[in-house]
C-alpha cells in the first residue's frame, strides 16, 4: 500500500541572497529578520554558488566552535547545491526533497537564482504519480 505525503511546499521568489563574504552572524540576522531558515549565496548578477541553512549554522559553525562574527558563508556553505527550475512540478520537487532529505532547494533559471522552495514537515512516506 502506498501512502500519500501531505507536504507544504512554498516557493519564494524573493529569497534572501547574500555574497560569500557575508559573516555567519550577519546571515543569521538576515534570516531572523525575514523569518527564513536558509539563504542563497550568490556572486555577481545572482549566480548561485551555494546555500546556507540553519542546519549548516549548527553543524559547521556552532558545533565546530567557529566564531560566527568572523566566519564567512564561503567557509561553511553547501557548495553547488542541487537546484530546481521554476517550471518543475511540485511532485518532482517533493520527490527530490524526499530522496535527498532536503528542506530547501534553490530555484535557478538561466543560471541565476530566482527563488527557493522550502517545505514543512512531511506527513506520510511517499508521493504517488
Amino acid at each position: 500500500m502506498i501512502e500519500h505525503a501531505a507536504v507544504e511546499i512554498i516557493r519564494h521568489f524573493d529569497p534572501v541572497m547574500l555574497p560569500m563574504s557575508t559573516t555567519v552572524m550577519m546571515a543569521a540576522r538576515h534570516m531572523r529578520s525575514r523569518n527564513v531558515s536558509a539563504v542563497l549565496v550568490t556572486e555577481g548578477d545572482a549566480e548561485l554558488v551555494g546555500i546556507f541553512t540553519e542546519r549548516d549554522a549548527i553543524r559547521r559553525v556552532l558545533a565546530e566552535g567557529r566564531d560566527p562574527a568572523s566566519t564567512t558563508l564561503a567557509e561553511v556553505m553547501t557548495d553547488n547545491p542541487d537546484t530546481v527550475g521554476p517550471q518543475d512540478s511540485a511532485q518532482e520537487v517533493v520527490r527530490l526533497m524526499q530522496a535527498s532529505q532536503y528542506r530547501h532547494l534553490p530555484i535557478v533559471e538561466d543560471g541565476k537564482a530566482v527563488g527557493m522552495v522550502s517545505r514543512g514537515p512531511f506527513v506520510g512516506t511517499a508521493v504517488t504519480a
